[in-house]
């Protein structure tokens, strides 16, 4: 090759130097993003143009908003109010019925039909029975739950919002409730506790497990038991006095036996169980066992009680459903004329059938003295309380001196018309009128001597047949239709 040529090639590659831009080496830390690369990332046009847009829409609307209040009349200026109608205690007074209002429209759980249906077994089963009673209750039902509803959202009311000391707010929701009293954290309370927990343990036996299943027991065993058997005693038409109070002694002592038979068996096997006086230490035996005595004696005096109030209810003077009927007997003997049983007798069986109930359970043994099986029995305090018994006479008494009342009418009622036969006046009538000298038609006068002199006075007379009987028996006296 020429030098020529040579020339001519070394001539063109260094014009074409002159033409490349000069190499760049990739710098070491291109991966990384600086500040400007992630707002040229994150940049975008459609929202740059969004915002362009809300902002001349805005801008627009206020041009509009101003030209419509321009041509708008003026207002008036604000009245000047007295400061009473702008004060505080107003702002506070309306701001408090506000959100009472807020509070009381929340939602209200109802009363639970559990609790209604515990309220209903204390109405007497005569004041439900009637269609017009049916309505009632369900009226004393929907009051219930509307009194319960109320209470609720008062409480709900008082609990969440204090009342500001506004003198025309006294009657909205009550008293002002007092300040809540937290917990003082001051010191600490959690050993303190602990501490007071293991003595309520150690010393409130009633908690113990043992003592719940005995509370279980007695619920389930008198919760719907009395000592008498009350229902049909009407329903056997008139019964002797004497025969009602065999037939209620018998009833009382064959459910005495049946309590202790089935009852009592199995409050002791809860006491003969390792595991029942478990937690309690030697020298706390008696006084667990003196809990335990108390609780029996409680059950066993509210069967009573309930037993009694059950008798007294049969001779309630507004439902007399089941008010017994006693067979009494008007005799007549040695010119006296009297009922049998007497008044008295039958007011010392009725109340006498009080008595006999309070007798019954008298000789239940206590648990440790049936355990320790000694001599000497030690016996529950099962006896009524002295105002109970004296509740019950003093019902009884009443009611049998108002159901005797026409009894006592009816007797009355012999003696005024029929005496002046038993004491020597209709004797004398005729000795005086067989004295005297009399025609024959005197003699078959209509008029019956048998009417008495009270005869004519207006009085409807009770005719009687008398069978006058051989000495020693009594006269048997019959109403005469």
């Amino acid at each position: 090759m020429s030098d020529t040529n040579k020339t001519a090639i070394a001539a063109e590659k260094e014009a074409l130097n002159l033409k490349l831009p000069p190499i760049v080496r990739p710098l070491e830390d291109i991966g990384v993003g600086t500040p400007a690369q992630s707002k040229l990332l994150s940049y975008r046009r459609s929202k740059e143009q969004q915002k362009t847009i809300n902002q001349l829409v805005i801008e627009g609307a206020k041009r509009n908003l101003a030209r419509t209040l321009d041509k708008r009349t003026p207002s008036s200026p604000e009245p000047d109010y007295p400061p009473t109608m702008t004060s505080e205690i107003k702002k506070k007074g309306f701001n408090y019925i506000y959100l009472k209002q807020c509070v009381e429209s929340s939602p209200i759980v109802p009363i639970q039909q559990e609790w209604l249906d515990h309220m209903l077994m204390l109405i007497p089963e005569s004041l439900k029975e009637g269609k017009e009673r049916e309505e009632l209750i369900q009226s004393l039902i929907n009051e219930v739950s509307s009194d319960f509803e109320k209470s609720m959202k008062r409480y709900l009311v008082r609990s969440a919002l204090v009342r500001p000391p506004v003198k025309w707010l006294e009657d909205e929701g009550g008293h002002l409730p007092e300040s809540p009293v937290g917990l003082d954290y001051s010191k600490l309370w959690h050993s303190n506790y602990l501490q007071t927990r293991k003595q309520i343990l150690a010393s409130l036996y009633i908690v113990h497990p043992t003592m719940k299943m005995l509370l279980d027991l007695g619920y389930t065993t008198f919760a719907n038991t009395v000592l008498l058997d009350l229902t049909g005693i009407r329903g056997k038409g008139p019964i002797d006095c004497g025969s009602l109070k065999n037939d209620l002694s018998i009833q009382a002592r064959k459910a005495e036996e049946k309590i202790m038979n089935t009852w009592y068996p199995k409050v002791i096997s809860l006491f003969t169980k390792k595991e029942s006086l478990e937690g309690i230490k030697p020298e706390k035996l008696d006084a667990f066992y003196n809990c335990v005595s108390t609780l029996m004696s409680n059950q066993l005096k509210e069967l009573l009680k309930r037993t009694v109030e059950g008798f007294v209810k049969l001779f309630d003077q507004e439902d007399q459903r089941g008010l017994p009927i006693f067979k009494m007997e008007l005799t007549f003997d040695d010119d006296k004329m009297e009922f049998y049983p007497t008044f008295q007798d039958l007011e010392d069986v009725v109340l006498g059938l009080v008595e006999r109930i309070a007798e019954a359970l008298q000789n239940v043994q206590t648990v440790p003295s049936w355990l320790s099986g000694t001599s000497t029995t030690v016996s529950l305090d099962t006896e009524l309380p002295e105002h109970v018994l004296q509740w019950a006479l003093d019902t009884l008494k009443v009611a049998v001196h108002h159901n005797l009342e026409g009894a006592r009418k009816h007797y009355e009622t012999y003696v005024e018309k029929y005496n002046w036969l038993l004491d020597g006046t209709a004797v004398k009538l005729i000795e005086t009128f067989q004295a005297e000298d009399h025609t024959f038609d005197e003699y078959t006068e209509a008029k019956s001597l048998s009417q008495g002199p009270g005869a004519g006075n207006g009085d409807s007379d009770m005719l009687l047949s008398v069978t006058i009987p051989l000495k020693g028996l009594n006269p048997q006296w019959s109403e005469e239709p």
